[in-house]
């Protein structure tokens, strides 16, 4: 047995691994960070206030959609599209809203308030014969003899008269004494073609104490020794009156009023304003020598006196309205042709209309200056208003 001097084959050689022996490789150290430089913190700073103020604009877009679509569906209201004959028109429409025959009411326009001071122009002869015009009575010839005869009306000049006897105060004026209560009969009826209105000529209001008693301070300007009188009056009126352009003449008598009472045109007996010279009770009434009890101005105790109101008929069937269009904007005569009327929308016989109407005043003529349409003679007076 071979023992320590043993040889022994050699083993086969094995391939060596040139990394034996080697140490395992490792990660590489960390870079150490680089210092930023101002440039790269401004650049910095730019992109986030850009990303800033793209938020902050998304949400305005966001916010402004939002009350676009609340607005748009919870107020708007759409105007509904009218259909035109052309694709596009420039014309306007005038301010008036109604159309009819003769001068039309700009119901867009403040007329203001001329005589908000009460002080008020004086009317004495101003009447014509030949033609009518604007702030004239357009009298027949008839009636014109009777104011160039006739001395009646008050008998002196009250102190109410000023700017040397051009002008009076209506707020100065004497009034006569008195309340008395009368039973009114009064009615408006519509037939075909015709308007009757029959009345007693007794006030729905109270009036003053007739003749004047000499104990009334207004004694000592009018002494009017008529009484008020019961009257059978029956104005069988046109319902639908003929506007004319050539006016027609008229006498004393203009038409009746709704609170029954009959309104005579704006002169006493002598052609002088009635107005300013003769003292009428409160509610602007007196009578005349038969006892009719009349207006010749705007009775302060008809208390709605809008433009579109009828408050009396004319006796050419025309309507009769009140001067006011809204608080301070109260129609005059310069607003009105030359027979006290105007063409617009009103409320008659419960229907709104458009019509030709008169309109009373502050100033003078007052009331209905020529008629527009043919005139009934008024009743009780057979001569009524001839050429």
């Amino acid at each position: 047995m071979l023992m320590d001097n043993d040889i022994r084959p050699p083993m086969p050689s094995q391939p060596q691994d040139p990394t034996k022996g080697q140490e395992e490789p490792t990660e590489s150290a960390p870079v150490p960070p680089v210092e930023p430089t101002p440039e790269r913190i401004q650049q910095v700073k730019i992109r986030q206030s850009r990303r800033k103020r793209t938020v902050l604009a998304i949400v305005l877009l966001v916010l402004l959609a939002a009350i676009a679509f609340i607005y748009w569906h919870f107020y708007h209201k759409p105007t509904p599209v009218q259909p035109t004959t052309t694709a596009t028109s420039t014309v306007k429409k005038p301010a008036q809203t109604t159309t009819g025959p003769g001068l039309q009411l700009d119901t867009s326009k403040n007329y203001g308030n001329k005589y908000a001071s009460g002080v008020l122009p004086v009317g004495d002869g101003k009447y014509q014969t030949t033609e009518a015009k604007q702030g004239y009575v357009y009298t027949c010839s008839g009636y014109a003899q009777n104011l160039k005869t006739d001395s009646g009306g008050a008998g002196v000049r009250g102190p109410w008269f000023t700017n040397n006897n051009t002008e009076y105060d209506i707020n100065k004026k004497a009034h006569v004494n008195g309340s008395v209560a009368w039973q009114s009969s009064f009615t408006n009826t519509l037939s075909g073609s015709t308007r009757t209105i029959a009345t007693n000529d007794l006030p729905t209001h109270p009036t003053g104490i007739f003749p004047i008693a000499s104990t009334d301070p207004a004694y000592s300007y009018d002494r009017n020794p008529n009484t008020i009188k019961a009257q059978t009056l029956t104005f069988a009126l046109s319902a639908s009156p003929t506007y004319s352009a050539t006016p027609n003449c008229m006498g004393g008598q203009a038409g009746v009023m709704l609170t029954g009472v009959a309104l005579f045109n704006g002169f006493d007996a002598g052609g002088r304003d009635a107005g300013a010279w003769e003292v009428q009770d409160s509610c602007g009434g007196h009578p005349e020598k038969q006892g009719e009890y009349h207006y010749h101005t705007l009775s302060s105790c008809i208390k709605d006196i809008g433009v579109k109101t009828v408050i009396g008929y004319a006796l050419d069937g025309y309507p009769i309205t009140g001067p006011q269009m809204s608080t301070g904007n109260i129609l005059t005569t310069s607003d009105l042709d030359e027979c006290h009327g105007i063409t617009s929308s009103i409320v008659m016989d419960g229907k709104t209309v458009t019509s030709y109407h008169y309109v009373m005043t502050q100033d003078f003529p007052y009331s209905v200056s020529c008629f527009r349409a043919t005139p009934i003679n008024p009743p009780g007076q057979p001569s009524g208003p001839k050429p």
